[in-house]
């Protein structure tokens, strides 16, 4: 067995405890409390992000995510996105971070990371690429860390492809250098994140918020609530 150098980390539902839906409800209500007042449609600003977010998810690969997202919504907003894209930023560093209040216990995943990290390994947070950084920056304020905590980081300025395409992962791997199979994946979707099994990847589920529409046979997968996985990971390192 390969001796494991990289470990990659889910972000939603994995390091931070939160029920998607619940945060995605959370989100889609303050960005409409911040834009709808700025003259923007709600039903055209939450399908424009809908969509959005749909085209990156079946991105070939050709552009980056954001070039994805930027021409689905200005498509649909029937204006500029770059014209916008400075309130969205201010968004997500300031309002989007009332969104804390779906957190279903407040942790700090700091100690932990710096673990893995003194151990000489690189931590990658493998979040899906949908998000500018500075809303993945926001979100790690809730638990303690920050984007200068992890090796790489994939956001929708950085990545040409999503979960739960394997693409997406073969260019994480690109970029830093790691071998799949000296490699770890935790998340909690057993589709998105259990993929990179594919490669080659060893995976760990974590079930505290699991998520698996498609039915998937999570006993397949070593498993666990997050405590239960961040003591084996430790221990196989």
């Amino acid at each position: 067995m390969e001796k494991i150098t990289t470990v990659l980390f889910d972000l939603d539902g994995t390091l931070i405890p939160f029920d998607q839906k619940e945060f995605i409800e959370s989100y889609l209500n303050l960005i409409s409390k911040k834009f709808v007042p700025m003259g923007y449609d709600k039903d055209t600003l939450i399908k424009a992000l809908w969509d959005g977010t749909g085209n990156m998810v079946k991105n070939d690969g050709k552009v980056m995510n954001r070039d994805v997202f930027k021409s689905t919504f200005t498509e649909l907003m029937e204006k500029e996105y770059d014209e916008m894209e400075g309130d969205f930023m201010d968004f997500y560093e300031k309002e989007f971070d009332d969104v804390k209040e779906t957190l279903q216990e407040e942790v700090d995943r700091a100690e932990f990371i710096k673990t893995l990290r003194d151990k000489g390994l690189k931590v990658v947070l493998a979040t899906n690429p949908i998000f500018p950084k500075v809303a993945v920056q926001t979100r790690l304020n809730w638990i303690g860390l920050s984007v200068d905590d992890f090796d790489y980081i994939t956001t929708f300025e950085n990545s040409h492809y999503c979960k739960p395409n394997l693409e997406y992962y073969k260019e994480i791997f690109e970029n830093i250098g790691s071998k799949p199979e000296e490699s770890i994946m935790v998340g909690n979707n057993a589709l998105e994140d259990m993929i990179v099994s594919e490669l080659g990847v060893r995976t760990f589920l974590i079930t505290d918020n699991l998520e698996n529409p498609q039915k998937i046979d999570i006993n397949k997968f070593e498993n666990g609530n997050f405590d239960v996985i961040a003591e084996k990971v430790l221990n196989i390192l």
